[in-house]
């Protein structure tokens, strides 16, 4: 078992939390967390550029000039290719799928491998759970800026995705507070990804007996 330790929203030290080495303690491996990262880019991809071959594009239905006599090319159609407001060839089409086939098994130990990375470089952080009263996204800052003087100096800036804070369930105050606050963002554990991960520096993890549980699931995918 590996032991972390585990924050109050003051930035103070409450205990340590025991993880499971099947989670936290993988090595890393670039290939795979590369080939499920691009994977995952590729399905979230929106083909827009659409192009109109010589059949779609507008006129040419008349023959631009005579077949002989006139010292030019023969041309049938304006519409040709080769002719400027011409039909595309072989150009973009926006029916064109890019998306890309990335089994669970393959997805889910990319997913814990960037984890156990997180973690072994100090980038995962354990809290309990966040004392909100109400939605206000000046208590949420002050969190934030407590969780910078406990020692993770860089995840109260304000410029860039600092800090992104996982609940084992959604908190509707926690979204609240901080949809303000553009350099964090809030998301249910069990909706992550590793594109999440991958995109924020810091990952705060809520209600650390609950995570866990949510996390061995989603390590247990088959």
């Amino acid at each position: 078992m590996i032991e972390a330790k585990v924050y109050n929203f003051e930035g103070k030290e409450t205990g340590k939390a025991e993880l499971p080495e099947a989670i936290f303690g993988l090595k890393w491996n670039n290939d795979l967390v590369y080939q499920v990262t691009t994977a995952l880019q590729a399905n979230l991809r929106r083909p827009l550029a659409d192009t109109k071959n010589r059949a779609e594009v507008r006129g040419g239905g008349k023959k631009p000039y005579r077949q002989k006599g006139t010292g030019r090319a023969r041309h049938g159609s304006s519409r040709s290719p080769i002719w400027e407001g011409g039909g595309i060839t072989h150009g973009p089409l926006s029916i064109k799928n890019y998306s890309q086939k990335v089994n669970k098994k393959m997805r889910a130990k990319a997913f814990l491998t960037v984890l156990s990375r997180k973690l072994a470089e100090g980038e995962l952080i354990f809290v309990q759970d966040l004392p909100l009263a109400e939605a206000k996204t000046k208590q949420a800052q002050t969190y934030l800026n407590n969780l910078a003087k406990a020692g993770f100096e860089k995840i109260n800036y304000k410029k860039g995705k600092r800090a992104l804070l996982a609940w084992p369930k959604g908190n509707e105050q926690a979204l609240r507070s901080f949809r303000n606050i553009q350099s964090a963002q809030t998301a249910d554990l069990k909706n992550l990804n590793i594109l999440d991960l991958l995109s924020y520096k810091y990952l705060v993890i809520t209600n650390p007996v609950e995570s866990l549980a949510v996390l061995k699931a989603k390590a247990e995918t088959k």
